[in-house]
């Protein structure tokens, strides 16, 4: 049975594990770049990235309901999305090679980029394989989507420092590794787990096609609001200039990373979609792991975040009034996206083949996608108002509103999604083990804040390990629910690298 095999803790703690070691590797992939192109470049660069996000919107949208149909036991259901998911990267890919010579003239490029535009078009194809094989994985085994970003990541680096360093490819050789890297990590995905599952000869069921494209627009919904939503960041780089713009997004970047302990969570969407029970231990269990990360990495942003924002730039370390809002709200966020999760996974409107419109109009999922618009809307016009108003603000000033903004949406958001989940699963808060987490990170502030060092990365990096050992030696004394999590690490390392060697 899929829930059988899908590990909440262990599923968890590989995923978040890999997606910390790529911000790491993705710093690596962005030096070799800047420091093999120019400035004017790598401005081409996110220009064509940004170019691309548009083509690759649809590569999500089948993988959503694959994930769903697998974790119910339907046949055929992963054949069918990746051959379906195939097609639409061929016909996005063909679209964007047709567009992307008027664009290259109407936005006033040189010509010589155009073979670098055309190249990308490998970029759409990969991320829509890679979508749909993450989404027949994910309900199955959710820990190999680590594994996938360890693999990704890692091939990225090697293709650049091969394409970039070695033979000099520049520009086209950055995007040539990004396409190379997709197909590799498709290729692990098929060679490793999937190759052997996956059965053709029944052929296409064309009633789960019927069926996806004609419910996708719950998809398309989710994602306009989400693309409404950044108009706020467009109106902060018109109204208050580039620099405002700087400073927020330097902000982001770094509060972003505290976002990433909501992947310790990421198992539990499957589980609840393929539970018979309730799942309710799992929601605890996925509350207390998700916080067990979030608060103290809030926290240490929150202290260190001057420190921080000097490792991008020293003239970013201003922004640290800002970086303290953005972080109390990715807390916020990580924390209600457990709530999301439980409505999506508890939701039942797609339990029979055939996909009414009506129950999805009706279901939870729609509700919560539109608080998106209502969130949207708080961010969206408030700062339009404020930013193209009369009043004089400086870069700075107009960046923090804009966070505090963020900030009031963020919490009505959390409350929000809190009211809708309880109406989808009863559960409670584990207060208790959010006491721990917070007086543990108070102690791990306060030595932070005593023992001072010099804006440098060497010792920020410094402060940071220290802060974790601090953070986790006061919890561990303090927490039984640690110490069992440490043990599972050290049993699940012991057999993953100390298995193959007992056995040769």
């Amino acid at each position: 049975m899929v829930e059988g095999q899908i590990r909440l803790r262990y599923s968890g703690l590989i995923f978040f594990f890999f997606r910390l070691f790529s911000v790491g590797t993705g710093l690596l992939f962005t030096l070799m770049i800047t420091r093999s192109i120019t400035l004017e470049e790598y401005g081409i660069y996110g220009n064509l990235n940004d170019i691309l996000s548009y083509f690759t919107l649809s590569s999500s949208i089948i993988p959503f309901w694959v994930t769903r149909f697998i974790a119910r036991q339907r046949p055929g259901a992963a054949e069918t999305g990746l051959i379906v998911n195939a097609i639409i990267a061929f016909i996005s890919a063909a679209i964007y090679l047709l567009v992307i010579p008027w664009a290259v003239g109407a936005m006033g490029l040189s010509w010589v980029y155009l073979p670098t535009y055309i190249i990308g078009a490998l970029i759409i194809f990969g991320s829509h394989l890679v979508a749909v094989l993450e989404a027949v994985l994910y309900s199955k085994r959710p820990e190999a989507l680590g594994f996938g970003i360890f693999i990704f990541e890692t091939s990225r680096v090697f293709l650049g420092l091969l394409l970039l360093i070695a033979l000099g490819l520049k520009l086209i050789g950055a995007i040539l590794g990004l396409a190379a890297a997709f197909l590799v990590q498709s290729l692990f995905y098929l060679l490793k787990y999937l190759l052997h599952e996956l059965k053709f000869r029944s052929g296409i069921r064309w009633d789960y096609i019927r069926e996806w494209f004609k419910a996708s627009t719950i998809n398309v919904y989710g994602i306009i609001s989400g693309r409404i939503l950044t108009l706020a960041n467009i109106f902060l780089f018109i109204y208050a200039g580039e620099l405002s713009r700087a400073y927020y997004g330097a902000a982001s970047a770094i509060a972003s990373i505290i976002g990433y302990s909501s992947s310790l969570a990421f198992a539990l969407y499957p589980k609840l979609l393929s539970k018979a029970d309730n799942g309710r231990e799992d929601v605890v269990l996925s509350l207390k792991m998700v916080l067990m990360f979030a608060i103290p990495m809030a926290v240490g942003a929150i202290i260190l975040s001057e420190d921080l924002l000097s490792i991008l730039n020293v003239s970013y370390s201003v922004a640290k009034p800002i970086l303290i809002i953005l972080s109390i709200d990715a807390l916020l966020s990580a924390f209600s996206s457990i709530f999301g999760l439980i409505v999506s996974g508890t939701e039942k409107f797609d339990t029979d083949t055939r996909i009414s419109f009506r129950n999805i109009v009706k279901s939870k999922l729609f509700l919560l996608l539109t608080l998106h618009y209502v969130q949207a809307a708080m961010v969206t016009l408030p700062a339009y108002i404020f930013l193209s108003s009369a009043v004089v603000l400086n870069a700075l000033e107009a960046a923090r509103y804009l966070a505090l903004i963020v900030l009031v949406a963020g919490i009505f958001m959390t409350m929000a999604r809190y009211m809708i989940a309880k109406r989808c699963l009863e559960f409670h808060i584990p207060w208790l083990s959010i006491g721990k987490y917070l007086a543990s990170s108070v102690i791990m502030a306060l030595i932070l804040y005593v023992f001072q060092m010099p804006a440098r990365l060497s010792f920020t990096v410094l402060r940071t390990l220290l802060g974790a050992l601090i953070y986790f030696t006061a919890l561990l004394a303090i927490d039984r629910e640690t110490r069992d999590l440490l043990k599972l690490a050290k049993r699940e390392a012991m057999k993953k690298f100390l298995g193959p060697i007992q056995s040769g």
